[in-house]
C-alpha cells in the first residue's frame, strides 16, 4: 500500500467519525430542571406511552428487530422508576432488564465489553441495562479503577460497539437522568425516612457526592464523545420524576418505532381457518380479519 493510500484511508475514517457527530450533543447544562408535570397530566401521558410502548414490542417480535435501552444518571435520579413503569406495559418474555454493578473476577480478567455482549437481545427482543459499559468512563474514570489510557480508548470502542449493534439490526436508546445536587440530597432524606426505600440508601450514595464535580465533567465529556447519529444520548431533567419518567419514554417510543408498522399484525389464513372451526364467534369478524390479509 502507498503511503499517498494509506493518508487517504485514515483522512476517510476521520471523515467517517465526523459524520457520527454531525448533531450536536447534549450537555449537562442544557437540561430545564425546573420543569414539572402534574398528577393528571401525569398518568394520562403514562397510559398513552405504556400502550405505545406495547404495541412496539408487538412489533419488534413480529419484525425481528432488537432494542437496547442503556439507563445512565445520577444517584436517585429515576432511572429504576422509570424501569418500573416502562416493564409494566411489557411482556417479560421478551424484556429483560440486566441491573449492572461492579464486575466480578472471570469478567475483570477480560475485556469490559464481554459482559454486555452477552446479555444482548436475541431477535424480537428489548434488553434495558441499568447502568451500562459507560461504567467504564464515568465511575471507572472518577474513581481512578482504570489507567486514563483505557478509559480513554474507551470512547472509540463503545462508538465502535453501538455502531456494529446498529448494523446488526438493534435500536440503542440512550438515556441520561440528570437532578440537582440539592434534589439528589432531599431524596436521600426521603429514602432514610421511608422504611420501603430505605434499602435504596448507601454509604456509597453518600461518598459519590464528594466527586459531583469530577463526575459532572466525566459526563459531559462522555456526551460529547459519544452521541452519535447512529446512538444519540437524550439527557432527561427529572428533579420532577413524573416529568422524568415521561420525557425518557417518550424517548425510547420516538426512537422504537420510527419507521416501524405498529398496526397489529394480521393472522394468516390457516389461523383464521382453526378460528372458525373451534370459535363460537360472529363469522363477520372473521372475514373481516380474512381480508386484512389478503
Amino acid at each position: 500500500m502507498s503511503l499517498h493510500s494509506g493518508k487517504s484511508g485514515r483522512n476517510a475514517r476521520r471523515s467517517d467519525r465526523r459524520l457520527e457527530h454531525m448533531t450536536r450533543p447534549p450537555r449537562l447544562a442544557d437540561a430545564d430542571l425546573s420543569k414539572r408535570l402534574g398528577k393528571a397530566e401525569y398518568l394520562e401521558r403514562l397510559a398513552v406511552l405504556q400502550t405505545q410502548l406495547s404495541r412496539v414490542q408487538q412489533a419488534f417480535l413480529f419484525h425481528g428487530i432488537k432494542g437496547v435501552i442503556v439507563f445512565e444518571g445520577w444517584d436517585a435520579a429515576g432511572k429504576g422508576g422509570t424501569i418500573r413503569r416502562i416493564s409494566q406495559a411489557l411482556d417479560p418474555r421478551s424484556f429483560k432488564v440486566w441491573p449492572i454493578g461492579a464486575p466480578r473476577n472471570y469478567y475483570l480478567n477480560r475485556h469490559y465489553l464481554l459482559r454486555f455482549w452477552e446479555r444482548l437481545p436475541p431477535e424480537g427482543a428489548i434488553s434495558a441495562f441499568d447502568r451500562s459499559w459507560y461504567g467504564r468512563v464515568l465511575v471507572e474514570r472518577v474513581e481512578n479503577l482504570t489507567p486514563e489510557r483505557r478509559w480513554r480508548e474507551a470512547y472509540r470502542e463503545i462508538n465502535d460497539f453501538e455502531r456494529m449493534l446498529v448494523d446488526d439490526g438493534a435500536r440503542i436508546v440512550k438515556l441520561f437522568f440528570h437532578i440537582s445536587p440539592e434534589e439528589q440530597m432531599a431524596r436521600f432524606e426521603e429514602r432514610l425516612r421511608n422504611p420501603m426505600k430505605r434499602w435504596k440508601l448507601t454509604y456509597e450514595d453518600f461518598r459519590n457526592r464528594e466527586k459531583w464535580e469530577q463526575a459532572e465533567i466525566a459526563t459531559d465529556e462522555m456526551l460529547a464523545r459519544t452521541s452519535t447519529k447512529v446512538a444519540p444520548w437524550n439527557v432527561i431533567p427529572s428533579n420532577n420524576k413524573k416529568y422524568g419518567r415521561i420525557a425518557a419514554m417518550k424517548a425510547v417510543v420516538k426512537a422504537f418505532s420510527r419507521d416501524v408498522d405498529l398496526d397489529p399484525q394480521h393472522l394468516d389464513h390457516r389461523t383464521l381457518d382453526e378460528a372458525s372451526r373451534h370459535l363460537d364467534v360472529d363469522q363477520n369478524l372473521i372475514e373481516s380479519l380474512r381480508a386484512r390479509t389478503e
